[in-house]
């Protein structure tokens, strides 16, 4: 019994060495770190003025963040083997759904406002440029006017909406899925 163990514990790491080449990893990503070992994200712009101030560095930055916790690549200046840049290009504020005064001497109300955040990104991969891409990735976050403002929780819906196209841009890249 115990030599059958031994046997399997060996036949398992020959069939693991084997694949040595290409990096699984529980991020989903599929990356030959042979051949892919830098990434580099220029700054984000804000294309449209809108948001918060600062919320393009802080794409950006989370953006860097988000690789660097989930891939061995290293971060360079420029140049990397796996390119990011673009911009937001869009920042909307809209209503999604009435809410009924419940009065006939009341308007009815906003029952629902949804913030939307759309990033157009340039992706170059140098090693293998078939999985270059150029889109927009998009995603939004809900509030309820009646119990709270746009400025109360814009900076919480932001991150939210980040951490959504962190996610996508990610798969997209380097998950492939």
């Amino acid at each position: 019994m115990k030599s059958i163990k031994v046997i399997l514990g060996l036949a398992l790491l020959f069939v693991v060495n084997g694949c040595s080449n290409v990096s699984y990893s529980f991020s989903g990503t599929t990356i030959d770190y042979n051949t892919t070992k830098t990434i580099s994200i220029a700054n984000f712009i804000n294309e449209i003025g809108s948001g918060p101030p600062n919320m393009a560095q802080t794409f950006t930055e989370g953006l860097k963040d988000y690789f660097q916790r989930r891939t061995k690549l290293q971060m360079v200046q420029n140049q990397g083997d796996l390119q990011f840049e673009g911009g937001i290009s869009n920042y909307r504020v809209a209503p999604q759904a009435i809410s009924s005064s419940g009065s006939s001497t009341r308007a009815d109300g906003t029952g629902l406002m949804r913030l939307t955040i759309t990033v157009q990104v340039v992706f170059n991969d140098t090693v293998n440029e078939e999985a270059s891409f150029q889109r927009p990735f998009e995603f939004y976050a809900d509030y309820d006017p009646s119990t709270t403002t746009l400025n109360a929780v814009e900076d919480d819906l932001v991150e939210e909406i980040f951490e959504a196209l962190y996610f996508d841009i990610f798969q997209a890249a380097v998950a492939q899925w």
